[in-house]
């Protein structure tokens, strides 16, 4: 009994520091100039993204949720965080700049 609850309790602290480390990522801000639906690419120019030590650069990530590419278009202005997910930096936060 007890150690399924300390399995459960040492689950909950673990998502919670994933929850924590994934809000305070600060977004970054860039424009879209190209949108690849069919693999689930985002290409965007944007300033240093220091959280994962990159330069500005134009650069094609891949997106978590392929829905995040329905409502872009090239030119637009957006915020967004980029992540290392299984080895591949990817779109996991996307927002029109304000």
């Amino acid at each position: 009994m007890i150690s399924k609850l300390f399995l459960k309790l040492a689950i909950g602290a673990a998502a919670a520091t994933v929850f924590l480390a994934h809000a305070a990522t600060p977004m970054s801000q860039g424009e879209v100039k190209k949108i690849d639906k069919d693999n689930a690419k985002l290409t965007i120019k944007h300033g240093p993204l220091d959280n994962v030590n990159m330069p500005a650069m134009t650069m094609a990530f891949k997106v978590a949720d392929p829905a995040m590419l329905d409502k872009l278009k090239p030119g637009e202005k957006i915020a967004f965080v980029v992540e290392k997910v299984n080895g591949t930096l990817t779109v996991t936060q996307l927002a029109p700049a304000k």
